[in-house]
C-alpha cells in the first residue's frame, strides 16, 4: 500500500508546528507567574463586594496589572512593530477600568463599567481581525448573541434595554472574530488562534453570569464563576497577542525565513 507524500509531509508539518507551539508556550510561562501570583490574592483575600474601596479595586486589578506586564516584558519594539499586540495591551487598559468601575457598580458606576469593557472589545475584535472571514462561524454567534439577549431581555427595563443589547451585540462580534482564526489542522495552525477563541468564549460566559446575576436571578457562587472564568479569558487573549495576528500566507512565509 503506497502513502501519498502531500499527506505525509502535511503530518509532519502539523507535527512541527505542534512543537515548536509547545516550546512557545512553556517559553511564556515564567512571564505568567505575577499574573497567577496575583490571581491567587484575590481569590484568598476574598474581600467583600458589599464594602467597596481602593483596595479591593487594586486586589482586583492587580491580575490585569500583571497581563500588561506579561505584554511589556516583549519588549516596548514587539507592541510598536505589532498593532494587533498593542490593540490587546489597549483593551486590557480598558479592562482595569471596568474592572475599578464595578467595583462600585452598586453606587451607580455599573453603566461605567459597562462602556469600558465595550470598548474593550472593540479593540479586541479589531486586534483579531476580520481574515479570515468564516460567515458560518459568524452566523452562529449572531444566533447565540441573540439568544443570550432573548434569555436577558424580559429582565431588562430602561435604557439597559438597549445598552444591554449593544454590548451582547459586540462581545458575540468579539467572539466571532477570536474563534473564526481557529485552524486546528493544516500547516498554518497557530496555538495563539486557540488562545484567542478560548479566551472569547470564556469572556462570554463570565459576561452572561454577571447579567443572569444582576438582572434576572441569583446564580449559586457567581462571583467566583465571573472572576474565575474572567481572569482565565484575559489570560488567555494576552498569550494570544505573543504572535501577531497576520494574514497565514505571511505568517507562512515568515516561518519559511
Amino acid at each position: 500500500m503506497s502513502v501519498c507524500p502531500t499527506r505525509v509531509g502535511g503530518v509532519a508539518a502539523r507535527e512541527r508546528e505542534a512543537t515548536a507551539a509547545g516550546r512557545q508556550v512553556k517559553s511564556e510561562g515564567p512571564k505568567l507567574v505575577p499574573f497567577f501570583k496575583a490571581t491567587c490574592v484575590y481569590f484568598v483575600l476574598w474581600l467583600p463586594s458589599s464594602s467597596p474601596s481602593w483596595v479591593s479595586a487594586l486586589i482586583k486589578c492587580l491580575p490585569i496589572f500583571c497581563l500588561w506586564l506579561f505584554l511589556l516584558a516583549h519588549g516596548l519594539g514587539f507592541l510598536l512593530t505589532h498593532p494587533s499586540a498593542t490593540r490587546i495591551f489597549a483593551g486590557l487598559v480598558f479592562s482595569a477600568l471596568g474592572d475599578a468601575f464595578l467595583i462600585w457598580q452598586d453606587q451607580g458606576y455599573f453603566m461605567h463599567g459597562l462602556l469600558m469593557f465595550a470598548v474593550t472589545h472593540v479593540l479586541y475584535a479589531s486586534a483579531f481581525g476580520m481574515r479570515p472571514l468564516a460567515l458560518r462561524t459568524g452566523l452562529v454567534m449572531a444566533v447565540l448573541s441573540g439568544l443570550c439577549y432573548a434569555l436577558l431581555y424580559p429582565c431588562l427595563s430602561g435604557a439597559f434595554t438597549y445598552l444591554v443589547g449593544i454590548y451582547v451585540a459586540l462581545i458575540g462580534f468579539m467572539g466571532w472574530r477570536a474563534v473564526a482564526g481557529l485552524r486546528l489542522v493544516g500547516a498554518a495552525w497557530r496555538w495563539t488562534e486557540l488562545a484567542a477563541g478560548s479566551g472569547a468564549l470564556l469572556f462570554i460566559i463570565s459576561d452572561l453570569t454577571i447579567a443572569l446575576s444582576k438582572f434576572c436571578f441569583p446564580v449559586p457562587y457567581a462571583r467566583a464563576l465571573i472572576m474565575s472564568t474572567y481572569y482565565a479569558a484575559q489570560m488567555f487573549i494576552a498569550l494570544s497577542a505573543v504572535e501577531s495576528r497576520e494574514p497565514v500566507e505571511d505568517y507562512r512565509q515568515s516561518k519559511a525565513n
